[in-house]
């Protein structure tokens, strides 16, 4: 069964609030214009039930099915990137500094066409709770929505949630059971030593030649102190310091990131970098402060729920369940620590990568995301026939 007809019709609909949603991209927290114009969709289908204002500007609204049966859970994030769009689109962003380089407001839209569909037709049991959240980029929404009580206060018992992918055909999705998205991690590191003149190292305490030795040890980590066949990244990404040719600087600044799926993994690595960082310190005789800030969990899919859905992909388009685990991170992590569910992606066609500034979500897939809610929803929670 391909896209449904009834969702098909709504294509052209779906796009156009897809594109006004791209105009007016709002960033993090901050995503009370595009919960506005949630709002008022919801209530232009006949849905009641929205409670706003969660996790500062997210909405959460239930459609009720036909009869007594479970809460299914449905979630799409709202919210955009802190940099400047370049695709000279006629409805590119019009708010400097941000745009919608990840294709939440064609995530936002997949959930809306499949609402619209579902409050027409209520052809399922229990109950369907819609989730739309800001702050996936940065802040970690989903985790305040959970730390909110919305899965108890709601009676959330599964939960599902999208995302687009660049390079894959437009409509055909893909998953796995197990761990589809990692952890990750950000660390600091602040150098202190003793500047003066280029010209008499000895008379300094060089911070920069300890960076150096820095960034080079920490390396080892993935190469000598961990188990190959388990996936990690450490990435050194920012080096700071100095301000001329001929001064040694008196401090050094590092920056970088941490991605893994195995949380004995995620705590060694911890480990190691503090043991590194203070030896090295130590060697050449700089002041080290590291500040690691644990961040979002791995995205784990539950096997059972895994299966069930790509059954669902399937039927709409087609679904492959043997691909990797990816090394990018997803705070959807935060809710399947919490309930049974699964993460899949669909294609966005040849466009350009994620979070980058040409960027644009493909409408052509709206239909397919939609379709996909929609139809695990019946199939799901079906109509009890007595």
């Amino acid at each position: 069964m391909p896209v449904l007809n009834s969702i098909a019709a709504l294509s052209e609909e779906m796009k156009t609030w897809r594109r006004h949603l791209h105009g007016m991209p709002e960033i993090n927290f901050d995503c009370h214009k595009t919960a506005a114009f949630v709002v008022d969709r919801l209530k232009d289908f006949g849905i009641t039930e929205i409670e706003e204002g969660i996790a500062t500007s997210g909405v959460i609204a239930v459609i009720e099915g036909q009869g007594a049966g479970p809460t299914i859970g449905l979630r799409a994030d709202m919210d955009a990137l802190p940099m400047e769009e370049m695709t000279g689109l006629d409805y590119a962003s019009a708010v400097p500094g941000a745009m919608h380089a990840c294709g939440h407001d064609g995530h936002t839209v997949m959930l809306l066409g499949a609402a619209k569909y579902l409050a027409q037709t209520r052809n399922f049991s229990g109950r369907v709770v819609l989730v739309f959240q800001p702050a996936e980029e940065a802040g970690g929404g989903a985790g305040v929505m959970v730390d909110e009580g919305v899965l108890d206060r709601f009676g959330i018992d599964q939960i599902y949630g999208l995302h687009n992918a660049p390079g894959t055909k437009v409509g055909q999705f893909y998953t796995r059971p197990g761990p589809i998205m990692a952890a990750v991690d950000t660390f600091e590191i602040t150098l202190t030593g003793k500047g003066g003149h280029g010209a008499y190292p000895q008379e300094c305490v060089d911070p920069v030649v300890a960076a150096a030795s820095i960034v080079q040890a920490l390396q080892t980590i993935v190469s000598r102190n961990h188990d190959g066949r388990k996936e990690l990244v450490v990435t050194v990404t920012q080096i700071h310091s100095g301000t001329a040719e001929n001064v040694t600087p008196e401090t050094a600044y590092l920056n970088g990131t941490i991605r893994s799926f195995d949380p004995e993994v995620r705590t060694m690595v911890q480990s190691r970098m503090r043991n590194i960082v203070a030896g090295q310190a130590a060697s050449f005789g700089v002041r080290a402060d590291l500040e690691i800030e644990t961040g979002y969990p791995a995205t784990v899919n539950d096997a059972v729920c895994t299966t069930f859905a790509a059954e669902i992909a399937a039927e709409v388009s087609s679904v492959d369940m043997d691909v990797p685990a990816e090394m990018g991170a997803e705070d959807f992590a935060y809710f399947l620590e919490k309930r049974p569910g699964a993460y899949l992606f669909v294609g966005n066609g040849d466009s350009a990568g994620l979070h980058h500034p040409e960027y644009d979500f493909n409408d052509d897939a709206a239909a397919f995301g939609a379709t996909f809610f929609a139809r695990l929803v019946e199939r799901a929670q079906p109509i009890e026939v007595v």
